[in-house]
């Protein structure tokens, strides 16, 4: 028997940020994640958390536990799917460290996911994208502060913890700006941004307090902006704006939802699902044909350059009343 402690806590502390160079978010996610099953594995075999082995989590109890936080915490089928995720990273990890799991890794990793819906990505029309900016006051630091990243969000298209992991040393304020960004699965992209971001971004520097971490955003205590910070000021400012754009009020915006709009606004101006990819950071196409699906704009370019059949001519005449009634009463 292997006690299941140990090799966690390798996987969580050293295998996925130093070997997999995992973010922190990644690594919180998969921390929570078996902070859930081993509490449920606890409870099912009456035992602590720490006392549990690795051969007490087998297929049966994962399949149980993937029931659970569906029925019982309400997760979605994507969350169900990443807590799989997780767990099927643990046994690959296992697979050469501890030989005598090999075949419960086996049987685990194959757990089929199950299939989600592909909705429709969402995102914000141009003068939704504006009534947005407009509404930080920028005669304010925090004001200065919120349009600063809420226009570099959308015109670079980044993921949240990009937008909030950005250091004063990944800008380069030299026309034309550029900024540096470290992304998902450690893929560097270097991205110049408008003219308007390079304007907003000086106005939030000239007022910035002088801290020595380099970080770029901060909040209100002066520390490095946070995930949750920035989706807090978001949230304010949607409905600020919703009041000057009503439109805005009925639809569910977070940060992601920035980056789909400048994927879509940048699709639909240059028709190329590659430099979208690019701009994104998305490790293949795959991911980013998300967006082709919902715009409806190359669908209308492919209706105008084909030719409906014709149809023939002919005017609708109506039957002849008496002819009708006759017909009925013949059926009946």
């Amino acid at each position: 028997m292997t006690a299941l402690a140990p090799s966690l806590t390798r996987f969580l502390g050293e295998h996925l940020p130093r070997d997999q160079r995992a973010s922190p978010h990644t690594c919180d996610a998969y921390a929570y994640s078996f902070q859930l099953l081993v509490t449920f594995a606890g409870q099912q075999l009456r035992k602590l958390p720490s006392q549990l082995e690795v051969e007490d989590i087998g297929v049966s109890m994962i399949l149980s536990f993937l029931d659970h936080i569906e029925q019982n915490r309400g997760n979605t089928a994507r969350s169900r799917n990443a807590r799989l995720a997780a767990i099927k990273s643990f046994f690959r990890f296992l697979e050469y460290r501890v030989p005598a799991c090999l075949d419960q890794s086996l049987r685990i990793r194959a757990i089929p996911m199950k299939k989600t819906d592909e909705a429709l990505v969402a995102s914000l029309s141009r003068a939704e994208i504006q009534a947005l900016i407009d509404a930080p006051d920028p005669k304010t630091i925090s004001g200065a502060r919120d349009r600063a990243m809420l226009h570099i969000a959308f015109s670079a298209g980044l993921r949240v913890s990009e937008l909030v992991g950005l250091r004063l040393d990944q800008l380069d304020l030299r026309s034309p700006c550029v900024v540096h960004v470290m992304g998902k699965g450690r893929r560097e992209r270097m991205l110049p941004l408008w003219k308007e971001s390079a304007t907003a971004l000086k106005a939030w520097l000239a007022v910035r307090e002088q801290r020595q971490d380099g970080a770029l955003f901060l909040n209100a205590a002066g520390s490095a902006m946070t995930r949750s910070g920035f989706e807090y000021i978001l949230a304010a400012h949607v409905a600020i704006a919703a009041k000057t754009l009503p439109s805005i009020a009925a639809k569910r915006i977070t940060p992601h939802v920035l980056r789909h709009s400048c994927a879509m606004h940048m699709l639909q101006a240059t028709h190329d699902v590659r430099k979208v990819a690019l701009w994104l950071g998305h490790a293949s196409l795959q991911s980013t044909e998300a967006y082709l699906r919902a715009d409806p704009t190359l669908r209308l370019e492919a209706l105008a350059a084909g030719t409906a059949p014709t149809l023939r001519p002919g005017t609708f005449r109506p039957p002849d009343k008496l002819i009708a009634m006759l017909k009925q009463q013949r059926r009946s």
